[in-house]
């Protein structure tokens, strides 16, 4: 068996998932990372994007909102606004949610949040490619 490491992922909501696994792939800021078990500590914040966990040669996949993870030697912890597996996704839902972001950014008026916006095309736009690809 490959070497494993703690992982702990917390929304506002609930514990979203806590367990052992050999590999764990996320979206920062700056792009897609990967940590693996004995990985140098640091704190980073998370993107909108896939957060992929490998264990036993098994991926299990979820879209995750913006946050923060942390690595350190005993546990990795991911503190994030939302995560969902892909069968927790109503994609009819995040469709109409990015319909409606996409007319915020097309639209003048002056109320808009513009970056408000701009935040919920791309969960839509992770939630909508995470439950189209990987939902079983």
């Amino acid at each position: 068996m490959a070497s494993t490491f703690k992982i702990e992922i917390v929304t506002p909501e609930r514990k979203f998932f806590e367990g052992e696994v050999e590999m764990l792939i996320a979206r920062g800021i700056n792009g897609d990372f990967g940590i693996l078990p004995n990985h140098t500590p640091f704190v980073s914040p998370l993107g909108i994007g896939r957060l992929i966990l490998e264990k036993d040669g098994k991926e299990r996949i979820a879209a995750v909102g913006e946050g923060y993870i942390e690595v350190n030697s005993d546990k990795t912890i991911i503190v994030a606004d939302t995560a969902l597996w892909p069968d927790e996704i109503d994609v009819e839902r995040a469709k109409r949610a990015k319909d409606r972001a996409e007319k915020r950014l097309k639209g003048t008026h002056p109320d808009v949040d513009l970056m408000r916006a701009e935040v919920a095309l791309r969960k839509a736009n992770v939630r909508i490619m995470v439950a189209k690809k990987h939902h079983r």
